[in-house]
């Protein structure tokens, strides 16, 4: 076995793979960028080693000083992660060049699978089911239009080289077929180097569900069952789960054992993913495979007590597989969200910036021990939560990489089981000084449909066509929020009444009667008559009226945890809740924030006279800002296309910025002329920062 690893990569998953070498007694060594140096995968590492500037293609991407690392400090062996170089075919060949095991599968399998159009003709010659189609690069939009007509519409269009939603298209006719291959040529030539395309039939209520397989270099391959992809936001994936809640014992054997000969068949070692769109009836054919751990790999860690890490490991080291096709279980259900800093209620912008506060909910499966602990689990529970993360509390989420905090993994007894511990996780998730997704992730699991199993890729857009606004998000009893509120306030004078020293005849007294103020937005509210008294004489409980609705809450929380947890009975008996809450807002620092369920809601709490003079305080409207130009994310400005004085044309460009590997256009609403110019190229902006002002 190796006694040092190297891992080329960052974030999560270098954690990841740390976590796993511990408990196998290796030593590992980080790799970081200037921009990493305080990153947590460079303090859990061992040894770690500097490869240059922040810019990924000046440091992580740069095979010679991730090679030269090695040398330097003696790793045996390379592991890759997943992005940047694990599945760079010259990468893995150099690192056999150099006697480094790259932990991963060999170069001819990376090659063989990395090319859409190779990959599918192997997969025919294997006999993996494939989408009907054209597999050879197209010359001509005309050619295009012939193909799509012959193999019968929709179809799909493609880049051969493309990849995370680039070089794609969709076509119901002839006009679409021939604007659409152009456009998807001249994208993929663009964006890879590459301007082959390729059409395929494209199936109609399609999900993306991926067999997890694993092979060794003795000729052994299984597969571990599959993960349900489907929850996914302009082809990048949201949500993930296994097993999937569509397909039958039999769909998933035959999709398993194809996916295991095609592994074959390029001669797989290590862990890879066969990925298959598979249609309403349940036909199923290869769409790509992934040479590399993927992102959604714990969910199969927890429902077959496989750490993939570890395989991945002895698998490079030469040994064989321990276990055979019919050792691997399959138990309970886990669902994995990921944790995004982007603002959801601003079109998924990224948000970058200092974790003011990181409090992930308490963990009980950890990273490179899963097993199926269902049987050794006291009082009838099962599974758990695992969060697989590459930030800390004060740490900064850089502009630099992708926009990933963390991955929330649950592992639970059956579906609904994984549904309801992810819900709760979510409440308990603390984040702030960024925005995250939560919200969204909340909205998604509360879906009907999502609850029900009726889902295909086309879910978010189906139902978020116009964006993601806060009433999208559903809640069960918004009023709970409110009487939540309202007890946070009743302890709160509770305490206030116990300071000594008061003014005798002027003491704080304990009201019984409130009225709780919600802000709706743009100066309306909403009113709720709150009643709130003690009950047995206990701390840290009290029974809430709000509007004739009682909530009997028991809360030991401080008041100044923003993570709160506790019981509520409404009269069915008492359910366990997490709940987050903090008192000031940015414009109201009497009010309290309340988040629940993905819901948040302002919430201030006054005595029925200052609920009376409320009524009374003016709506301070906010400025008019329809003459400035702001920025909508943090980020840099990387191009400024106006000037002073310039009249610019309703839709022409006027800046970009760049976070997080993508870039976002600005361009103007209407006819402008530029009056001030208040941004310079090359600076770092905040959210709403001004950028231009117009006449």
């Amino acid at each position: 076995m190796f006694k040092k690893i190297l891992i080329a990569n960052r974030g999560e998953i270098a954690c990841r793979v740390i976590a796993t070498a511990r408990k196998m007694g290796i030593k590992t060594v980080a790799v970081y960028s200037e921009a990493d140096k305080d990153a947590r995968h460079f303090e859990l590492a061992d040894e770690a080693v500097l490869l240059g500037p922040a810019p990924s293609r000046e440091s992580y991407l740069v095979a010679d000083k991730i090679i030269a690392a090695c040398k330097q400090t003696g790793a045996q062996a390379l592991h890759p992660g997943y992005g940047f170089l694990s599945e760079n075919e010259d990468f893995a060949r150099r690192c056999e060049e150099e006697g480094i095991v790259f932990i991963g599968p060999k170069h001819y399998s990376i090659a063989a699978m990395g090319d859409k159009i190779a990959s599918k003709k192997l997969a025919n010659e294997a006999k993996v089911n494939t989408i009907p189609g054209y597999n050879d690069a197209i010359d001509s939009p005309e050619q295009a239009v012939e193909i799509a007509k012959g193999i019968g519409y929709p179809v799909m269009i493609k880049a051969s080289a493309g990849g995370g939603g680039k070089g794609l298209r969709v076509a119901f006719n002839d006009k679409e077929a021939f604007e659409g291959f152009s456009s998807c040529r001249n994208e993929a030539r663009n964006s890879f180097g590459d301007d082959r395309v390729f059409i395929e039939k494209f199936v109609e209520e399609p999900r993306h569900i991926e067999i997890q397989v694993l092979g060794d270099s003795h000729g052994n391959v299984v597969y571990l069952h599959e993960r349900e992809c489907s929850i996914q936001r302009r082809h990048q994936k949201v949500i993930e789960e296994a097993p999937s809640p569509f397909i039958s014992d039999a769909t998933r054997k035959a999709m398993g054992e194809q996916a295991v000969q095609l592994a074959k068949a390029v001669k797989y070692q290590s862990a890879g993913t066969v990925e298959f769109v598979v249609g309403k009836d349940e036909s199923f054919y290869f769409l790509e495979m992934n040479t590399r751990l993927q992102v959604e790999h714990p969910v199969t860690e927890c429902i077959t007590g496989l750490d993939l890490v570890e395989q991945m490991i002895r698998v490079a080291a030469g040994e064989k597989l321990a276990f055979a096709q019919a050792d691997i279980r399959r138990q309970g259900w886990a669902i994995e969200c990921r944790i995004n800093a982007e603002d959801p209620f601003r079109n998924f912008l990224p948000s970058t910036g200092r974790l003011v506060r990181y409090q992930p909910p308490e963990a009980n499966l950890l990273q490179g021990r899963e097993t199926l602990q269902g049987e050794t689990y006291a009082n009838d529970a099962f599974g758990g939560v695992r969060v697989d993360t590459g930030v800390y509390e004060g740490g900064e989420i850089p502009m630099f990489y992708d926009s990933m905090i963390a991955k929330l993994i649950v592992h639970g007894r059956d579906r609904a089981d994984a549904i309801a511990k992810m819900r709760e996780a979510l409440n308990g998730f603390v984040i702030r000084g960024v925005s995250s997704n939560i919200p969204f992730q909340a909205a998604l699991l509360g879906h009907p449909d999502f609850a029900t199993g009726k889902f295909n890729t086309g879910f978010i857009a189906q139902h978020y066509a116009s964006g993601f606004r806060a009433e999208h998000v559903p809640h069960d009893d918004p009023r709970f929020l409110v009487a939540l509120a309202g007890f946070i306030r009743r302890k709160a004078r509770e305490r206030e009444a116990g300071i000594s020293g008061q003014l005798p005849g002027h003491e704080v007294r304990i009201e019984h009667d409130y009225v709780a103020v919600v802000n709706l937005g743009g100066g309306n509210n909403a009113r709720y008559a709150v009643h709130v008294s003690e009950f047995a004489g206990q701390t840290g409980q009290a029974t809430v009226k709000v509007d004739g609705a009682e909530y009997r809450l028991t809360c030991l929380s401080r008041l100044n945890d923003v993570r709160l947890t506790g019981t509520v009975d409404t009269g069915r008996g008492p359910r366990p809740f997490t709940a987050q809450a903090e008192r000031g807002t940015a414009k109201n620092p009497l009010a309290y924030r309340i988040q629940h369920g993905g819901l948040g809601m302002e919430v201030t709490v006054l005595s029925p006279r200052a609920a009376e003079l409320q009524t009374l305080m003016p709506y301070k409207a906010p400025p008019d800002t329809s003459k400035l130009l702001l920025s909508p994310m943090p980020g840099l400005l990387v191009h400024l296309a106006a000037a002073p004085g310039q009249t610019v044309q309703a839709g022409e460009r006027l800046a970009v910025i760049e976070a997080m590997k993508m870039e976002n256009i600005l361009t103007a609403a209407q006819d402008v002329t530029v009056a001030e110019v208040l941004a310079k190229p090359g600076e770092s902006l905040a959210v709403d920062q001004p950028i231009l002002r117009f006449a």
